[in-house]
């Protein structure tokens, strides 16, 4: 695995971005990021053998008019999950590092190498009290435009996955959002907020309106605001298609240190919405 950019925060490197480029072609080859806490708990999972096309925190679209910059298998209508020879790649095509984050230019490439997606993507870090903020920028654009889909659009209901998705390595942990706990209530849900709460550390996310949360605990923990729910999203020529999530990271998991990242996200001076 390439080593990757290292971020830090206050001298603790707490995420290392890596370029994807070892990846294997039925991965669906794309740049990730890899998270610890402050205190050095690990708050993604890379390549795990139930899911080997997770990696860390990513831009994962299953279906982009066909071609999946998800991996593994696609949902086929009828047909059940299938392996099929769609698999694309984003390729880093420029990158400036500074004290702002890590700026990248990407291009997301068909199975044949032509172009389909071109994006900016802007990943940065804060700090706060008892942890840190990973803010995750993504915007795209299709010259020849594109239509999102999900296998939830391609008939698998509640399986809408697709969009900046976060693999966590947790094997439990405890959702909740706005309203009510659980992963029933969350997922599918927009609040304006996320919990994932286990046993040595915590994540609180964000993400914009309109992109409703996608939430899993049964044989993995993950999550991500989600792309395409109930219908396919479109991207015309010339149109832009910004995706944001925003985490905040914690050593922990009692309420205290909950509303802490709830805090950190919302105080902001620049808030995730």
């Amino acid at each position: 695995m390439t080593s990757g950019v290292e971020l830090e925060v206050n001298g603790h490197a707490v995420a290392r971005l890596h370029d994807g480029s070892d990846m294997a072609p039925q991965l669906s080859p794309r740049p990730f990021v890899e998270a610890w806490t402050l205190g050095g708990v690990p708050v993604t999972e890379i390549h795990p053998s139930d899911h080997a096309h997770h990696y860390g925190v990513s831009a994962a679209l299953p279906d982009v008019d066909g071609v999946s910059y998800w991996g593994g298998r696609t949902y086929v209508r009828e047909s059940g999950s299938t392996m099929l020879g769609n698999h694309g790649t984003q390729r880093i095509d420029s990158r400036t590092v500074s004290a702002a984050g890590v700026l990248d230019e990407i291009s997301w490439r068909r199975p044949d190498g032509s172009l389909q997606v071109v994006e900016q993507r802007q990943v940065s870090v804060t700090g706060f009290d008892g942890g840190w903020v990973l803010d995750w920028v993504s915007r795209l654009q299709a010259p020849g435009g594109a239509t999102l889909g999900s296998p939830a659009t391609n008939g698998r209901p509640g399986a809408f996955y697709g969009g900046l998705f976060w693999r966590t390595p947790f094997e439990s942990a405890a959702i909740s959002s706005e309203a009510l706990t659980g992963v029933e209530a969350a997922h599918g849900s927009e609040s304006p907020w996320l919990a994932i709460q286990a046993p040595e550390a915590a994540l609180v996310a964000a993400a914009p309106r309109g992109y409703p949360w996608f939430v899993r605990d049964d044989g993995y923990v993950g999550f991500g605001p989600a792309v395409a729910v109930e219908h396919r999203r479109a991207v015309p020529p010339g149109g832009t298609l910004m995706l944001r999530l925003r985490v905040a990271v914690l050593d922990g998991n009692e309420e205290r240190v909950l509303e802490r990242g709830r805090r950190a996200l919302f105080d902001a001076e620049v808030g995730p919405r």
